[in-house]
């Protein structure tokens, strides 16, 4: 798979949105159809012999991966929202984010006991939003099989927190 092609497309972008932080920008990505094509091929080759139900993604660029991700798999695709923003019985869990805390919300009828389920999003960085959405899909009986990323920021130690979890961590482009 050419990861090469992917990361020539991320753009750096130096002290956005605050001085000090290097902004990478994967919205071209997005617009290049042959690396859509290359994302499904790469996780598809990652988890092709793993049984999976559902792709699972976190909000917002998560969905697109996860969309993806579907289509390669043939599997439909649950959405993991920002709070307030999913209809009907839910659940919550509360994480850590740089200044403070933030939610996240499942439809409680999304997930049924021991369906395995793979979650994609665009960024692994801390980890704790892939921990949050875990969390989710394990607490209505879902078994998380592993993760797709696109990009790792490997200096957050993400990838650390969920393997030291259990869970199976792959991430196409890491910096």
């Amino acid at each position: 798979m050419d990861k090469n092609h992917i990361q020539s497309l991320i753009k750096n972008y130096p002290d956005f949105p605050k001085p000090g932080i290097l902004f990478r920008d994967i919205t071209p990505v997005f617009r290049d159809k042959y690396s859509l094509k290359l994302l499904g091929e790469y996780f598809h080759d990652k988890y092709k012999t793993n049984h999976i139900d559902y792709i699972a993604g976190i909000e917002a660029r998560g969905f697109i991966l996860s969309t993806i991700l579907g289509l390669k798999f043939n599997l439909g695709v649950i959405m993991i929202r920002k709070a307030g923003k999913l209809p009907g019985d839910i659940i919550k869990q509360k994480y850590d984010i740089e200044y403070g805390n933030a939610v996240m919300e499942l439809q409680s009828d999304s997930i049924k006991n021991n369906e395995d389920i793979l979650i994609a999003d665009d960024l692994l960085a801390t980890g704790g939003t892939a921990a949050a959405a875990a969390k989710l899909v394990e607490d209505l009986g879902g078994n998380v099989i592993g993760f797709a990323f696109m990009v790792e920021l490997s200096s957050l130690g993400g990838k650390k927190l969920l393997q030291d979890k259990g869970y199976s961590v792959q991430s196409m482009v890491i910096y």
